[in-house]
């Protein structure tokens, strides 16, 4: 009876062992899962949370291209109140919108490095595609407003080069009719007058005697035949005297007497224009000295 129940004991404790070494690799196998799945768990927490940062700061940064630059803001204003761009501002603006297009396509190469890499790391979770999306959507945006600034840019600074080829040509048909009217000015202003003694004056056909009876008191008269080598010019809207070598002279042109005087000047005489319109009706003037 003894033995038979230590036999039995024996069994008892052989299958005792059998079932705990049983259970322990059980507990193993689900610990090592456990452990397998905790850790999975934890790496996919990882790439969900450096997901959503990177999601993050895509979206700060096309934030700041929508409302925090002041660029957009600076070429939105202009803009939208038509203002005029000069040159040098249309050109500070183009690279201002190169800018943000170079902006906006880092912004499309970080989506797409994110999506690839949500893609080899097997996360699958609807709410981030649901941000990628909204992101595309975002930038999409972006591309349309900077496009339309850079048409408008375009269109402004074709509109400010017709203005400036506008401008200069306004300013040469000014400036062409100002030397126009200077040059007649100056034509209407200018006189031409010779001085020199009677002989001098004959001899170059400058004068004649003419009147007088029997030759006697002839007056001394201009020719009309001039030679314009032995004249001066003398423009009467910027001066009104003429210097005479000598201390007798008189004027037998037939400028109005009223019109100018001579006076001495030590030992010369000096002609004095007092009314420039009157004297210059005559054009050209003839001084002869004694």
């Amino acid at each position: 009876m003894n033995r038979t129940a230590g036999v039995i004991l024996a069994i008892v404790a052989v299958a005792l062992l059998a079932t705990t070494g049983v259970l322990y690799q059980k507990n193993k196998s689900t610990t090592a899962a456990y452990n397998e799945v905790k850790t999975s768990e934890q790496q996919s927490e990882t790439r969900y949370s450096d997901a959503i940062n990177a999601i993050a700061e895509i979206q700060d940064s096309l934030q700041s291209i929508a409302v925090g630059d002041s660029g957009v803001r600076m070429l939105s204003n202009e803009l939208q109140g038509e203002q005029r761009l000069s040159p040098q501002h249309g050109q500070e603006a183009l690279d201002r919108i190169s800018e943000l297009k170079a902006g906006i396509q880092r912004t499309k190469e970080r989506i797409a490095a994110l999506e690839q890499h949500l893609h080899k790391s097997g996360v699958k979770i609807a709410g981030l595609q649901r941000m990628i999306t909204n992101l595309k959507q975002t930038v999409s945006e972006r591309e349309e407003m900077v496009a339309s600034l850079s048409t408008r840019v375009d269109s402004l600074q074709t509109q400010v080069t017709g203005l400036v080829a506008e401008v200069q040509s306004n300013q040469d048909t000014i400036r062409a009719r100002d030397e126009t009217l200077e040059m007649r000015r100056k034509e209407l202003g200018t006189i031409y007058y010779v001085v020199g003694d009677t002989k001098t004056l004959k001899k170059a056909g400058i004068v004649q005697a003419e009147g007088g009876v029997l030759g006697i008191n002839k007056a001394l008269k201009p020719t009309g035949n001039f030679n314009e080598a032995m004249f001066t010019a003398v423009d009467t809207d910027v001066q009104t005297t003429v210097e005479i070598p000598a201390k007798k002279a008189h004027v037998v042109s037939a400028q109005s007497p009223t019109s100018y005087r001579l006076q001495a000047n030590g030992n010369s005489t000096e002609l004095v224009i007092t009314d420039p319109t009157e004297f210059r009706k005559i054009k050209h003037l003839v001084i002869v000295t004694s």
